[in-house]
């Protein structure tokens, strides 16, 4: 039987098959294979010497090598002269990634059976995994020898040559089988890249030349051509070639792109993008292309407007090239968020959905565009379909808990941020944000003590959580409960986040109610300066602290000053139409 170019490879990747879940250790030799004495023609195998051998090839085939390998050494310490067992063993060490030994006991066969086609592409193949290159080379030229018909033998000698570094070897080697076969665009193509090597571009240039002789009616050949001049500078060369192409295939699919990097490379701005959208907008160019081009402009986009616009452009013509395609759709949207487009990005993420509903991250970033949009009502009825979709991901639980609490269905927010929490896996910041949602639900149902364990468990996860730190201690003023707690709560968060207006008020507000008044004066102005001047609430706060300090008709402006600006206390209008303070 004849082993052809391609038999070892198929031998070790079914030895590899069957021994991949196998332990890769090194096996100690059972003795010296260089001392055994040669056998004598003619002499028979001890007895019982098949049955171990066939066992051996049982073991192996069942995926067991270390007992097909015990298998194969009582064979060779009963006969030393058995080719056929060192060559097994050889298999096994290759299958294990063990070359080293794989040449020894491959070595082993081959002195014994000199003539065994098998071992000797096997030798060659260990020869050169162990980088011994030459000797790989000798090899396959006592195999050429022998065989000079034998195209996969010359095969093997010419990549052989190549990894010793013998071009022009190999290259011989290539022209025989060409002078045989005719031309072909594997060796062509292994010639080209010998010659571009050796820094002989107008002979590579040839070899590609020579496929397009060949194969005439063959476009990407004439691609590689005007590639191989754009790559070595031979700018007018490669141009020809792109308009030979536009002319005989008006419709190859990546024509365009590689003039428009023509167009790029020579500075021609403007042709460079209307070849690029001609590019997108045929079908036929693969869509992972037209998203790989599109990446690029992520990079670009914020530092050039005109770059941004070309990017929204070609991301639509590949929308209208790739209606049914979720990719089109999802980049489409990706491209209108950066441009802050949250409606049109919604609109367009809903189109992915329909087209593939099966990408969390799609639903994820809706999700995000939903709560940026504030569409609370869309947010709850997308988080509810991602938790069918994805019931093990924590995100989905987590926005209609939020979306829940915003549209004031404060049982179902908690409901379903209590079944959401047990999703959640060492990421303490997530499972921080999911009890201050629960912290938010209950207080606003009135069950105080669970709202506190909630705020509790978020400070012990996350100390510096200032969004908690703040309404715990709002909260918790309104109660008249824990002033002191709730005053070293509003200090902190107004230290971790001193411009914002709520943790100033709050801050202010819990000083208001320990009656120290001109602290709490001085910190709710600041919120009032800090861009909270049309807040109800917190002028409502300052009139009353205007009050307590005695500057009671200060006071009765602050107070209209709220009643105008919208929704303050129940108290509000009363303290407005007596001018008293209510509480």
């Amino acid at each position: 039987m004849k082993i052809t170019r391609y038999s070892l490879l198929l031998i070790i990747i079914v030895m590899a098959t069957l021994f991949s879940c196998k332990t890769q250790q090194k096996t100690a030799l059972p003795f010296d294979p260089a001392a055994v004495k040669k056998f004598k023609p003619g002499e028979n195998s001890p007895s019982g010497v098949t049955a171990l051998f066939l066992e051996g090839k049982k073991q192996a085939i069942l995926g067991n090598p270390d007992i097909a390998l015990g298998n194969y050494r009582q064979v060779i310490e009963k006969d030393p002269y058995h080719d056929a067992a060192y060559f097994e063993v050889a298999n096994i060490y290759a299958a294990l990634n063990n070359w080293q030994d794989a040449l020894i006991y491959v070595e082993e066969a081959v002195s014994l059976d000199p003539e065994n086609e098998w071992y000797q592409q096997a030798l060659a193949e260990a020869y050169q995994r162990n980088s011994k290159y030459e000797e790989a080379t000798k090899v396959f030229e006592g195999m050429v020898e022998n065989e000079p018909n034998n195209l996969d033998y010359r095969f093997q000698l010419a990549l052989s040559n190549i990894f010793s570094g013998k071009y022009n070897d190999a290259l011989k080697e290539y022209n025989i089988i060409e002078q045989q076969i005719g031309i072909t665009e594997e060796i062509s193509i292994q010639k080209q890249k010998i010659y571009l090597h050796q820094n002989k571009v107008d002979k590579a240039g040839e070899e590609i030349e020579n496929l397009i002789t060949a194969f005439p009616e063959e476009s990407k050949y004439y691609s590689m051509l005007a590639e191989l001049y754009m790559a070595n500078g031979m700018t007018e060369q490669a141009y020809s070639i792109y308009n030979e192409i536009s002319e005989m295939f008006p419709d190859d699919p990546y024509i365009h792109i590689s003039l428009a990097d023509y167009y790029r490379q020579t500075g021609e701005k403007e042709k460079s993008y209307e070849a690029l959208k001609r590019g997108f907008e045929n079908p036929s160019l693969n869509i992972d292309t037209k998203v790989q081009i599109l990446l690029s402009y992520y990079t670009v986009s914020d530092l050039y407007e005109d770059a941004k616009g070309q990017a929204m452009e070609l991301v639509t013509i590949l929308v209208e090239a790739h209606p049914e395609n979720p990719k089109s759709h999802s980049i489409y949207a990706d491209f209108l968020i950066q441009d802050g487009k949250y409606k049109e990005a919604q609109a367009a993420f809903y189109n992915v959905i329909a087209l593939d509903s099966s990408k969390f991250l799609v639903w994820d970033n809706l999700l995000r565009v939903d709560a940026e949009l504030s569409d609370f009502s869309a947010l709850a009825s997308d988080s509810k379909r991602t938790i069918e979709f994805f019931p093990e991901q924590p995100m989905g639980y987590l926005f209609n808990g939020a979306a829940n609490i915003q549209l004031k269905k404060y049982e179902e927010a908690i409901e379903v941020l209590d079944r959401g929490v047990f999703f959640v896996i060492e990421n303490d910041l997530l499972l921080a944000q999911f009890y201050a949602y629960l912290g938010d639900a209950y207080n606003q149902i009135e069950n105080n003590d669970a709202s506190d364990a909630a705020y509790d468990k978020v400070l012990l996860l996350d100390p510096n959580n200032s969004y908690v730190l703040n309404n715990y201690a709002y909260y918790l003023s309104l109660r008249d409960e824990g002033l002191g707690k709730a005053e070293i709560m509003a200090k902190k968060a107004t230290q971790l986040d001193p411009k914002n207006d709520a943790n100033l008020d709050t801050y202010g507000w819990v000083l208001y109610k320990l009656g120290k008044y001109e602290e709490a004066k001085e910190l709710i102005k600041k919120a009032l300066n800090n861009g909270a001047s049309s807040n109800a609430v917190i002028l409502e706060h300052y009139g009353d602290v205007l009050y307590k300090l005695g500057d009671k008709e200060e006071a009765l402006i602050y107070w209209e000053k709220a009643q105008d600006a919208g929704k303050g206390s129940e108290f509000l209008d009363k303290k407005v139409e007596e001018g008293t303070l209510f509480e």
